[in-house]
């Protein structure tokens, strides 16, 4: 009897991980596609947001009633990289002259004002660099708002200095805000690259899981997770819910905090852009200690969510994890436990491939998949880990040490 209620034990987390997991998947696949190519020729011509402001940059340059995008880059010591992105931005089929980009220098000891400054584009591109006196205000919330300062353009895109981003990313989200025009809030996937090895192919579908799972939430009305390298608000939305205000203290967290803000404040105005052409791509940590710091440095502002959907699924897949790692050591303590560990592993793996096919599919990853028991075996000491880790607060960014 003993060993039935242990076996039982095991299997509920498990249980309800597996269900979450169908239900995400369902929530997933019901994302809605891409537009038609008879209603993509309305993009350009008929998005009218509701009286947008006059940028002070552009003058609007004859775009009254068309979409305006301001790109937002925060940039610290991407000199090497900024070159590839400021290129991608130049391919965009959306026209050059529907959007513009704004880099901000973090006090970068590099050469990425001087690349910025240098370059020749097909589009405006603005800098600004962050004052360097002591006591300013550092780090990529602070570089955010001196964009958003005088950005004020209907809609503002965010994404990285060290991301790569194909032509019609900007596009499809015009298409959908044209679709969705009640839109506040789009979150969008990305793609973690490097070599081919066990490490980076277990990196990246471990991230494969954290966008499809922060895609499928916002698609079943209950947003937990997005990715600041990949997003698009309206600006009047960011002032109406007072942007960073409340955690501007906190180095992370300019994305995940602004989503759930806005989603309590416009409920249903929260959209996932589920598209191919809308993936960005960026580099995985080359290795192993940069992946932790950098999750330990998400972990961090876990304490600080306000909203119970994220902390549910996070409490969710730790249990779930830890039930799969306690189960094969109650196994050789009681031998009788062996259909109850196996039951328990089928379920977390089940689930996990069920839900991970179509993401990955979209990434256009789909081998990854043979990752998942590898993955699982790696991933219950390394989410305990980083989860106290995170706890403890305090950790590296950009160079700089944050408490």
């Amino acid at each position: 009897m003993k060993t039935k209620w242990v076996g039982v034990g095991l299997l509920v987390a498990p249980l309800i991980y597996a269900g979450v997991m169908v239900a995400l998947r369902r929530a997933w696949n019901s994302l809605p596609g891409p537009l038609s190519s008879g209603e993509e020729e309305l993009v350009i011509d008929s998005i009218s947001p509701d009286k947008p402001e006059a940028s002070p940059l552009s003058l609007e340059r004859g775009l009254r009633g068309k979409v305006l995008f301001f790109i937002l880059v925060a940039a610290r010591n991407e000199a090497a990289t900024l070159p590839h992105l400021l290129h991608d931005l130049g391919q965009q089929t959306l026209p050059t002259a529907q959007f513009e980009v704004i880099l901000v220098d973090d006090h970068s000891t590099d050469a990425t004002a001087a690349v910025a400054q240098s370059a020749e584009t097909q589009f405006p591109l603005h800098l600004i660099q962050l004052a360097q006196q002591p006591g300013a205000p550092t780090g990529k919330k602070a570089a955010l708002q001196a964009a958003l300062a005088i950005a004020r353009a209907p809609w503002v895109v965010c994404t990285d200095a060290d991301c790569r981003v194909g032509p019609d990313w900007l596009r499809s989200y015009a298409q959908l805000i044209q679709r969705e025009p009640t839109t506040r809030f789009i979150s969008g996937p990305v793609l973690l690259t490097g070599p081919d090895t066990t490490l980076h192919r277990l990196m990246g579908l471990e991230f494969a899981g954290l966008v499809g799972v922060g895609g499928a939430c916002i698609r079943a009305g209950f947003p937990t997770m997005c990715n600041g390298a990949n997003l698009a608000y309206r600006h009047d939305s960011f002032a109406a819910v007072q942007g960073f205000a409340g955690n501007e203290h906190l180095a992370s967290g300019d994305d995940e905090f602004l989503l759930h803000k806005l989603h309590a404040a416009y409920p249903g105005s929260i959209r996932f852009l589920a598209e191919a052409s809308a993936v960005v791509r960026t580099a995985a940590p080359p290795t192993l200690v940069a992946l932790l710091r950098q999750r330990v440095r998400w972990a961090s502002k876990w304490r600080h969510y306000h909203a119970p959907a994220p902390q549910r699924l996070a409490v969710l897949v730790l249990l779930a994890n830890v039930s799969l790692a306690a189960g094969p050591v109650l196994w050789l303590r009681q031998p009788g436990l062996g259909l109850w560990v196996g039951a328990a592993w089928a379920l977390k793996l089940g689930g996990d491939v069920w839900f991970l096919s179509p993401v990955v599919r979209l990434l256009g990853r789909r081998r990854w998949l043979r990752m998942v028991p590898l993955l699982q075996l790696a991933y219950a000491p390394y989410a305990l880990g980083v989860g106290l880790l995170g706890l403890r607060g305090g950790y590296q960014w950009k160079g700089r040490q944050v408490k």
